[in-house]
């Protein structure tokens, strides 16, 4: 695979605020992502997109987008994936990091039969993931299987 470079600009607004552009997206449809330091740190700002929100978001996204491609490439057929994420913000040796994230995916099968398939294609994802191989984040994956047998209307 070749290179590829990924460009974000950030400008501040206001207070603890910004707005995040990429010249690869467009601003006038409202592609840009407004920022501010979470409520959690001083004069942090509730209901606003955080760095520390975005980074979970990262890890989960690339979660998905590698589940997707993989998912495709084997075949597998199924009903929805969903994902809950969570970031672990420590105190580590001093610094203030991300220590772990973990990650809850949901995929929804319709044959039980490829139940172990869907959770292999999931870890293969998570391995494959092009963010958390970026990062010292420790990774905890805790994955569910639905079976929902899909209903043929017989008239």
């Amino acid at each position: 695979m070749e290179t590829h470079y990924y460009n974000v600009v950030i400008n501040w607004e206001n207070t603890r605020k910004g707005l995040i552009c990429s010249p690869e997206l467009s601003k006038e449809d409202g592609i840009c992502i407004e920022v501010a330091t979470p409520p959690e740190f001083d004069q942090g700002i509730p209901g606003i997109w955080s760095p520390e929100h975005l980074f979970v978001a990262s890890v989960s996204g690339c979660l998905m987008t590698t589940f997707l491609a993989i998912a495709d490439s084997s075949k597998l057929e199924f009903m929805s994936f969903s994902c809950k994420a969570t970031g672990k913000l420590e105190k580590v040796d001093g610094k203030m990091m991300i220590s772990e994230i973990s990650l809850r995916p949901t995929i929804v099968i319709s044959d039980e039969l490829q139940t172990s398939r869907a959770m292999r294609i999931v870890q293969k994802a998570e391995n494959a993931c092009l963010i958390s191989n970026s990062m010292k984040s420790k990774i905890n994956l805790d994955i569910t299987v639905e079976v929902k047998p899909l209903l043929i209307d017989v008239e």
